[in-house]
């Protein structure tokens, strides 16, 4: 039995469950996580926001606002536009929200005295709700020396993270920027520790922690960041800013490191191969461990982005980097000697 202790009435929960939901999986104490059995429930993808937009959202505000069956015409680029430039969620609240404020718009528009069915476009959806709250970053066509594409997982999905290092003379002071956690700095020591212990077959100055100081930075700097899975990428953009080599702009990647270049799996593996399909990128490196991972993922996204499953980083090594210029040296031809007088 267990007791109310406002009416101190004894009832019997023999054959109750409960059930717990919450966002975030740390904030609930370790011994009550300890009883419960944890079933994860990742965020819908944007085709799934878009379907269930289509179906069930649209038409329920529709109906909501006075309007009828028919009167709103969405295409998909317009529930993406809405998606991407104005909800930031693992669920659909916030995108409810902005649907219903379009169809109140457009019933105002009604009772004014327009006529006909509504054509709504991205466009259309700029002019209904504003500058977009949130721009992504621009896909670059050519990475500078120093930068690498990570992917990150977000309660509100997966995302596409540049991480940038910066070389410059110095007494080997390492310093990091961005509002980075305490494992995502150890990650980066790490990362120094195995460039240093390879500096040889990197092509880099074995010197380099002696004379350089070096600066990490993670944009954006105000969202904090944390967890282990962006040690690949620190890596990668650590040997880019040491040895010149250019990181290719068509690949991200995700996985955590150690300090003798193994790559161990890390969690959010669907949302983040979904950032990289969404961004446009075509190669993904991810741990030869996670590759189970990928029967979560819509096969019709994996045709749009091609997987690399890494060992080590040697094999990250080989993929990730732009292929050296070749200089070709051609041979002097020897000056005619000059005729004795």
């Amino acid at each position: 039995t267990f007791s109310d202790h406002y009416l101190n009435v004894p009832f019997d929960l023999s054959k109750v469950m409960f059930l717990c939901t919450a966002n975030h999986l740390e904030t609930i104490p370790a011994p009550l996580r300890d009883r419960m059995e944890v079933i994860s429930l990742p965020g819908y993808t944007m085709q799934e926001k878009v379907e269930i937009a289509k179906r069930h959202l649209l038409p329920k505000k529709v109906a909501e606002n006075g309007l009828r069956e028919g009167d709103v015409l969405m295409d998909d680029t317009a529930f993406t536009a809405v998606i991407r430039g104005y909800t930031r969620e693992a669920g659909l609240r916030n995108l409810e929200r902005e649907l219903g404020s379009i169809c109140r718009k457009l019933a105002r528009q009604r009772a004014e005295g327009k006529k006909g069915s509504f054509t709504v476009d991205s466009a259309v959806v700029e002019k209904l709700l504003g500058a977009p709250r949130f721009i992504e970053d621009e896909k670059d066509k050519r990475l500078m020396p120093g930068m690498a594409l990570g992917l990150a997982w977000t309660p509100a999905g997966g995302e596409v993270l540049t991480i940038e290092c910066a070389c410059m003379k110095g007494k080997g002071n390492l310093q990091l920027t961005g509002q980075l956690g305490d494992v995502m700095k150890e990650s980066a020591r790490i990362a120094m520790s195995y460039i240093r212990s390879r500096a040889d077959s990197l092509g880099i100055d074995a010197d380099f922690s002696d004379t350089q100081d070096i600066h990490i930075h993670v944009p954006a700097g105000a969202v904090p960041k944390d967890g282990p899975s962006a040690g690949v990428t620190l890596t990668s953009a650590l040997i880019s800013a040491l040895s010149g080599r250019i990181v290719r702009a068509d690949t991200c990647m995700t996985g955590e490191i150690t300090l003798q270049g193994r790559v161990l799996p890390v969690g959010g593996i669907k949302e983040k191969i979904l950032a990289g399909v969404a961004r446009g990128l075509k190669h993904v490196i991810i741990p030869s461990q996670n590759v189970k991972d990928l029967e979560e993922v819509p096969r019709e996204l994996l045709k749009k982005i091609k997987v690399h499953p890494a060992h080590t980083y040697d094999d990250v090594l080989a993929l990730a980097f732009e292929p050296a210029k070749k200089t070709a040296v051609r041979a002097r031809k020897a000056a005619p000697a000059t005729e004795k007088k």
